[in-house]
C-alpha cells in the first residue's frame, strides 16, 4: 500500500486525505495546531458519510481507517511515497515547510504543494531535492472537485511531473499540466478575470450582486459544468470556433481595451458590494459549506453516470 504524508489538517488537507484514502492509500496527516489534529477525524468521518449517501464512497469506515493523524511533520512524511503540503498561502511559511519535508521525507518521495497562486520556484530553490518538488493546486474541496493543476519550477524533473500526473489520475483526480510558471496558475487567473468584471459590474451599478450570481449559477455555469470555454464557443456558431471569432470577437476586442482594473477591489467598491450582499453569518458558514458540498456530491454523482461526447 502506498503512503501519503499530508501537511496541514485544514479544509484542503482533510479533503486530500479523503481523496488518497478513497483510492486505497495509507494516509498520515498532521498539523501544527493540536485543535486541528483533534478535529480532523470527526470532520472527515462526517464528510465521508455525506459522500456515501451519493454513492461516491462504498465503505466510509474502511476509508477512515486508512487515515491516521500524527503529531509531527516528521512522522507524517518519514515513510511517504508522496507528500501533499497544505500549509499557509505564504512563501516564507512554505520555504520552512519544504525545508523540513525535504530533510525528513525519503529521497524518492514526490513533494507537492497545494499552493493557490505562489509558484514553486519561490520556495524550493535552495533544496537538495528541489527536482522532486512541484505545485499540485486543487479547487476547494478536492474530494468533490477533481481538477488539480500541476506546475513545476524550472528545475523540477519532467519525470516527476509525469509521475505525479499518473498518480493523481489513478486516485480519481483530473490533472492538467501548466507548462511554465505563472502566478495564479490557470484556475485562479481565469477566476480572477471573471471576478474583476463581476466586481466592476456590481460596483458600478449595472446589476445587483445576487443577480450577477444567477447569471453564473443558472446560465454560464450550467454549460461550464461539463464543457470548457473553447468547447462552449465551438457550439455557439454554426462554423465552430473560427466562425465564432469572425462573428463576435469585435465586442471582446473592445472589452479587452478597457479591462477592469485593481480599483474594483478597493475599499469603496467592495464596501458597496458588501452593503447589498446578504452575507452568511459566521455561525452559519459551516452549514452553508456543507450544503455546497452536498450539491457538489450530487453533481459529481450525476456526471459519473453520463456519457461523454464521442466524435
Amino acid at each position: 500500500m502506498s503512503t501519503v504524508g499530508i501537511i496541514g489538517a485544514g479544509l484542503i488537507g482533510r479533503s486530500w486525505a479523503m481523496v488518497f484514502a478513497r483510492a486505497g492509500w495509507s494516509v498520515r496527516i498532521t498539523d501544527t495546531s493540536e485543535a486541528a489534529r483533534r478535529a480532523a477525524p470527526g470532520l472527515i468521518k462526517t464528510a465521508l458519510g455525506d459522500q456515501a449517501r451519493h454513492g461516491l464512497v462504498r465503505d466510509p469506515r474502511a476509508v477512515l481507517e486508512r487515515i491516521r493523524v500524527v503529531d509531527a511533520l516528521e512522522q507524517a512524511v518519514a515513510a511517504a511515497d508522496f507528500v501533499q503540503e497544505c500549509g499557509p498561502e505564504n512563501a516564507a511559511a512554505k520555504r520552512r515547510l519544504f525545508r523540513a519535508i525535504d530533510r525528513a521525507a525519503p529521497p524518492t518521495a514526490i513533494v507537492a504543494s497545494s499552493s493557490s497562486a505562489i509558484v514553486a520556484s519561490r520556495f524550493t530553490k535552495g533544496l537538495a531535492g528541489r527536482a522532486r518538488c512541484l505545485i499540485a493546486h486543487p479547487v476547494n474541496p478536492p474530494h468533490l472537485v477533481p481538477i488539480v493543476e500541476l506546475c513545476g519550477a524550472p528545475w523540477t524533473s519532467a519525470a516527476i511531473v509525469a509521475r505525479a500526473r499518473a498518480i493523481y489520475t489513478e486516485i480519481g483526480q483530473v490533472p492538467i499540466t501548466v507548462r511554465r510558471e505563472c502566478d495564479g496558475f490557470i484556475v485562479n487567473r481565469l477566476q480572477g478575470a471573471l471576478l474583476a468584471e463581476a466586481f466592476r459590474l456590481v460596483g458600478q451599478g449595472f446589476v445587483s450582486a445576487a443577480d450577477l450570481d444567477k447569471t453564473i449559477a443558472h446560465g454560464l455555469g450550467l454549460r461550464w459544468s461539463f464543457m470548457g470555454p473553447f468547447e462552449t464557443i465551438e457550439l455557439n456558431a454554426p462554423g465552430g470556433i473560427a466562425d465564432y471569432c469572425r462573428r463576435y470577437t469585435g465586442f471582446y476586442k473592445r472589452l479587452a481595451r478597457d479591462p477592469a482594473g485593481p480599483s474594483v477591489y478597493g475599499g469603496p467598491n467592495t464596501k458597496a458590494i458588501l452593503s447589498a450582499w446578504n452575507a452568511v453569518s459566521s455561525g452559519r458558514h459551516g452549514a452553508k459549506s456543507r450544503w455546497r458540498d452536498e450539491r457538489l456530491a450530487a453533481l459529481v454523482a450525476h456526471k459519473r453516470g453520463q456519457k461523454a461526447y464521442k466524435a
